[in-house]
């Protein structure tokens, strides 16, 4: 498919650009308006855009009938806001919080939810949230005019309250507690825990060799995927030839050897089986060690 996004509607690209970039990290807004009225509603274009000075940014775009926002009106007037992290627990009490309630109706309370006063701003923030960001708001940028527009609400945290149960031993948030989620396409979200979540070595902590230095024979392997040989040239440096023959000794590469001691082409295909299930298991050295037995 081939869109030009002038020549769709704008619901239709909206559903195209939102089926592809995701998930999407909730904000759970929490304003208050010039009068104290409450006002919570739930927006996925939203994200972290800096740490010094803390910064979110969230977007409320303009519906059909081009009427604003109440997050919007109440955080252009108050410049005060509360972000809100939403989580599995809470999923339906958010999505619930999303339905366009006239002005002044309180969707902590239709939402079933405990309002807790903030120690910053005068908007309260989601009890039953596992974190909550208190940010003055610094800037509005309106990017357009017609349905569709959106608008950054750019939020600069004052303030931040992450619950105890959610950290690690090390005292940072732990995947597998906070148990996020996220907003994809349509009807659709995802859930950040179990088999979802997994780890992957930044490449900034190295200077990898690259695929293009991997050996061809490795490179245009019918085995291994485009993800494995990422991995493979995030290594610094090819193992050298003492620890290859060492590796060999072992009892994988010894069955392997001896049962395709006629047949290159086999043994290379059971080498990168392996390595590829060591690379399954985050183990980079032996995975190299594996295909190397194979040159």
């Amino acid at each position: 498919m081939r869109i030009d996004p002038k020549e769709i509607s704008t619901p239709d690209l909206h559903a195209q650009l939102l089926g592809c970039i995701g998930p999407r990290p909730i904000a759970w807004a929490s304003t208050i308006d010039e009068g104290g009225q409450i006002n919570l509603a739930p927006y996925s274009f939203f994200n972290v855009f800096s740490t010094n000075p803390p910064t979110l940014i969230l977007s409320p775009a303009k519906p059909r009938d081009l009427k604003l926002k109440h997050t919007l009106l109440n955080a252009m007037a108050t410049k005060e806001i509360v972000i809100n992290v939403v989580s599995f627990d809470v999923v339906e009490q958010m999505s619930l919080s999303s339905t366009a309630y006239a002005k002044g109706v309180n969707e902590f309370v239709k939402s079933g939810l405990t309002a807790v006063d903030s120690e910053i701003v005068k908007p309260p923030r989601v009890g039953e949230s596992i974190a909550a960001f208190e940010c003055k708001v610094k800037e509005v940028i309106h990017l357009g005019e017609d349905a569709g527009a959106g608008n950054l609400i750019v939020c600069e945290i004052v303030l931040a309250h992450i619950k105890d149960g959610v950290l690690g031993d090390d005292g940072k948030p732990d995947p597998y507690k906070t148990d996020l989620v996220g907003r994809m396409g349509g009807d659709w979200y995802c859930r950040a825990n179990g088999e979802a979540i997994f780890k992957l070595p930044k490449p900034n902590r190295n200077l990898g060799i690259g695929v293009d230095q991997i050996p061809a024979a490795i490179r245009n392997s019918s085995v291994l995927t485009g993800n494995n040989l990422g991995r493979l040239g995030n290594i610094e440096k090819i193992p050298e030839n003492d620890r290859i023959f060492a590796f060999s000794e072992t009892p994988e590469i010894q069955e392997i050897k001896s049962r395709f001691v006629n047949d290159q082409e086999s043994l290379e295909y059971h080498l990168h089986e392996l390595a590829q299930g060591y690379l399954n298991e985050n183990d980079l050295e032996k995975a190299w060690l594996t295909l190397m037995q194979g040159s």
